[in-house]
């Protein structure tokens, strides 16, 4: 059986329609980019710039061994970076544990208490299985108004739009990390990411996960104060 190969148009006409639609095709793909970098635009900070706010927000990226990977572990260093210069009062960690043997939110908990953050100023979020999820548990669940976003640069606009979509009042550390294979991995995706983080914040829907409130941010701020 002979597979009939798609014909490209031999008229002027049908390929400048062809290239049109290519076109449009290219420019709808690149919309949601463009709408996180109007809505994030004067929101990025480094983490000397970064203001002083109550909560910081680290999203999960990932274990090694049971144990944070190299990109999260950077972002939990900014983390504790904010923590010592007295920037932030409490970190919540907001990752994957929807399974026994994979828990994000206490591997980044042990990591940060070993570098110099109490445990009474870390929240655990179990259920943040993706950003709109972390952005919206934030507060409807744990009730963050206003947080520092932390993660690598590629991520940080798309997790900025988000919360602020969710109504968290955000600003966005970017943490600069190694050109490498998953940093260009990271921006590739983020472009597919783009559309679903567009659709959620126009259609907003709930989170896999949502529950009950829960006091843990107020009792650690509480305990700061």
């Amino acid at each position: 059986m002979r597979i009939r190969r798609p014909r490209l148009p031999r008229t002027r006409t049908g390929q400048r329609r062809l290239v049109q639609a290519l076109m449009v095709l290219c420019v709808l793909a690149l919309l949601p980019s463009a709408w996180m970098h109007i809505a994030t635009g004067d929101r990025l900070r480094s983490t000397a710039e970064a203001p002083r706010t109550d909560v910081a927000v680290v999203f999960g990226a990932g274990l090694w061994n049971g144990e944070p990977s190299p990109y999260l572990a950077h972002r939990l260093d900014a983390a504790a970076e904010l923590y010592r210069a007295g920037r932030i009062e409490v970190v919540l960690v907001t990752g994957d544990n929807s399974r026994e043997d994979y828990d994000e939110p206490d591997a980044m908990r042990s990591y940060l208490t070993r570098h110099g953050v109490p445990d009474a100023r870390i929240v655990s979020d179990y259920a943040g299985f993706d950003t709109w999820d972390s952005c919206v548990r934030a507060r409807k669940i744990f009730g963050v108004e206003e947080a520092v976003l932390i993660s690598q640069g590629f991520h940080i606009r798309r997790a900025v739009a988000l919360c602020e979509a969710a109504g968290v009042t955000s600003y966005g550390v970017g943490v600069d990390e190694r050109h490498d294979g998953t940093w260009y991995y990271g921006g590739v995706r983020e472009i597919v990411a783009a559309g679903k983080a567009a659709l959620d914040a126009v259609f907003r829907p709930d989170p896999r996960f949502l529950g009950p409130a829960e006091p843990g941010v107020e009792r650690a701020l509480a305990k700061a104060r």
